[in-house]
């Protein structure tokens, strides 16, 4: 078995009392109720002392405060649960969590600063441009070429993504991504295959290539279509799979993210491969992409989110690896 799912020797009491931290205030909400369900659900299959909060701005303080938990499964996706937000208030209350820290969850949400890391690191995204209202349509057709994408770039399961086929289709995908927070950025078509990689630990897992009718991997596509495909082996050579796990660790690395997330590919009819973006909280639901990944090196779900939480033991400070004044705790 692969060191990523040593774990057997780990016993549910050293975790102590596990907040199972979902739902949130983001566009993303039930996408996350329905992954921290899965997740709570495994843990306590597993023996451990889980507890799922639904979080609140109001009320997740005093829930985290009162609670005494020993650490934290942050299973909430997009603005507030990815951005490094809810990691600020977990290091404050010192309290060991799952995942990437506060300045590499926070860029690995925004997009277009993750591609800026991106680019000063020398690995392959996608050229991009920075829209407003004032953007010239025509400017940007010009500069990127047909199609192009436009996204918002704090938004996560492809909410407020528009591919552009004509420059009249312009305006509206502006408007569509405009009315979520943060930057709008128009992104070049890369025409070929769409690939993710999951990351675990210090490993890439088994590439799984995305198939889909839809015009691009979208929202409907993620988690209602049962027209979706997902493949896994991907179809390309070992020299071919091993260069997007290579790809997908350096691009965790190089915004500092840390324990598990997903790095989406797409690699262009010529070969290359193309970072589209960084997820450091992925879906963990019946549709997600991880848990297919983790399958195929020989672990299940419950196996899965064990591991993940058992990163928590081993956090990248003292205070985490110990979980402060809260180890053991309820």
């Amino acid at each position: 078995m692969s060191r990523i799912n040593d774990t057997a020797n780990v016993k549910p009491q050293a975790f102590g009392k596990v907040a199972v931290l979902m739902g949130g205030w983001s566009s993303e909400r039930a996408v996350s109720l329905r992954s921290g369900q899965a997740v709570l659900d495994a843990l306590l299959r597993c023996g451990v002392d889980a507890h799922g909060i639904d979080v609140k701005k109001q009320t997740v303080l005093q829930e985290l405060e009162s609670g005494k938990f020993a650490r934290a499964f942050i299973v909430l996706h997009g603005p507030g649960g990815e951005d490094g937000r809810i990691q600020a208030v977990l290091e404050i209350l010192d309290i060991p969590y799952t995942g990437s820290d506060v300045l590499s969850s926070a860029l690995g949400m925004d997009k277009l600063r993750s591609k800026m890391i991106l680019e000063a690191a020398g690995l392959p995204t996608p050229d991009y441009m920075v829209l407003d209202d004032d953007t010239d349509p025509e400017y940007v057709v010009a500069s990127l070429g047909l199609p192009l994408m436009v996204k918002p770039a704090l938004e996560g399961s492809s909410i407020g993504m528009t591919r552009v086929d004509e420059p009249q289709q312009m305006r509206e995908a502006y408007a569509t991504a405009a009315q979520f927070s943060g930057a709008v950025i128009a992104e070049r078509w890369i025409e070929g295959g769409e690939y993710t990689v999951t990351i675990l630990g210090e490993q890439a897992l088994p590439v799984i290539k995305l198939e889909t009718p839809n015009a691009f991997y979208d929202y409907e596509a993620k988690y209602q279509s049962d027209q979706t495909r997902y493949l896994c082996p991907c179809g390309l050579n070992a020299e071919q799979e091993g260069q997007l796990q290579r790809l997908a660790l350096a691009a965790f690395k190089a915004v500092g993210a840390r324990g598990w997330g997903r790095v989406d590919i797409l690699c262009s009819e010529d070969g290359k491969p193309w970072v589209i973006e960084l997820n450091t909280v992925p879906g963990m639901t019946d549709h997600s992409l991880v848990p297919m990944a983790a399958k195929a090196v020989g672990m299940d779900f419950d196996q899965l989110a064990y591991a993940i939480l058992a990163q928590t033991l081993v956090g990248h400070n003292g205070n985490r690896q110990q979980g402060g004044n809260h180890v053991g705790a309820g």
